[in-house]
Formats: structure tokens, C-alpha cells, sequence
């Protein structure tokens, strides 16, 4: 699934993705001007290194609080605790010429600002990083394996460098 380019760039091969952003918390606004910028920039570098066959897509992401994350977690997931972000794949083959809709990715403003304090991280990369996860997980990546946990934090990796952004799991592992 990924691609052979070994420096992804936020110049996507879906020249008509569609990133809808629903704001749920407006901890967003106040603590991290220019959270949109960020989350699109993050979500087309995600995008632009999947392997996608599509002409446009639709992607949604939802910036919410610990209380949408815990409920969340609770009900899919049966884990009742808040969590960072979520990720649901629409799964849904569109009809011909209809966009293809990726899925939603869930983002819980306290528990990425707690994670990027005692990382840290500010709150921008950490931020950056939570998206191209949760798109790569729209876009087919898991790591419930070790395999994959491996290839997926090295596609994220590279993806974050693209983007200016240090290792995350690097840091996390000797910092």
C-alpha cells in the first residue's frame, strides 16, 4: 500500500480529496491557532503517500474532548477510557463517479495535549502525527501486529520528516 517514493510530500495523487472539519471543542481554537492548516497539511501528506485508486475522496476529521473519545472507545471498542484518536473507515464501495469516502478520524483534544506535555512535543506536531495515523488507518494500515506496527510507525515517520517534524517514536523511546 505504500508508495515507492521514498519522500512523500503533501502533493497528493488525489487532486479532489475533500477534507470536511467538524470542530466539536473549542480547547482547539483557544490553545492551537491554526489547527486547520495543520490537520489538512497532515492529512494530504498522509494521503499522498497511500496507494490510492481513486479520482477524489472524502475524508472527515472531528476535533472532539475526552468525553466524545471515552464514549467512543466505550461503544466500539469496549475500552472505557478516552483515548487519542479513532479511526472508522467508511468501507463503502462508492458507485461510478462518486468520490470515495475514506472514514472518519476522531481526535480528543485533552488527552493529545496531556501526551504531547509529557512527550515533549508541541501540541502542532503532535497533532500532525495523530492525523496521518488515523488517516493511515483509513487508508488500510494497522499495528496489531508487530510487522505492521513496524511499517507503520516507519510510513508515519517518514511522512512527519516530510513534513519537517521529528521522529516521534524515536523521541519516545530515547527522550
Amino acid at each position: 500500500m505504500m508508495k515507492n517514493d521514498p519522500d512523500p510530500s503533501p502533493a497528493a495523487k488525489l487532486t479532489g480529496v475533500d477534507i470536511e472539519i467538524s470542530v466539536l471543542s473549542s480547547d482547539w481554537s483557544e490553545a492551537l491557532p491554526g489547527f486547520e492548516e495543520i490537520c489538512r497539511q497532515a492529512a494530504d501528506a498522509a494521503l499522498a503517500a497511500g496507494d490510492l485508486e481513486a479520482d477524489a475522496a472524502e475524508l472527515s476529521l472531528v476535533l472532539g474532548d475526552d468525553h466524545l473519545l471515552r464514549q467512543l472507545n466505550r461503544d466500539w471498542r469496549g475500552i472505557d477510557k478516552p483515548t487519542n484518536v479513532l479511526s472508522f473507515p467508511s468501507g463503502d464501495t462508492p458507485p461510478p463517479g462518486a468520490p470515495l469516502l475514506l472514514g472518519d478520524v476522531i481526535l480528543a483534544f485533552e488527552t493529545m495535549k496531556g501526551e504531547a506535555a509529557a512527550q515533549d512535543k508541541t501540541l502542532g506536531d503532535h497533532l500532525s502525527h495523530l492525523v496521518i495515523h488515523g488517516v493511515l488507518h483509513l487508508l488500510g494500515f494497522d499495528h496489531e501486529e508487530a510487522a505492521e506496527a513496524e511499517a507503520m510507525e516507519a510510513l508515519e515517520t517518514r511522512i512527519l520528516s516530510g513534513l519537517g517534524i521529528a521522529d516521534p517514536y524515536r523521541e519516545a523511546a530515547h527522550g
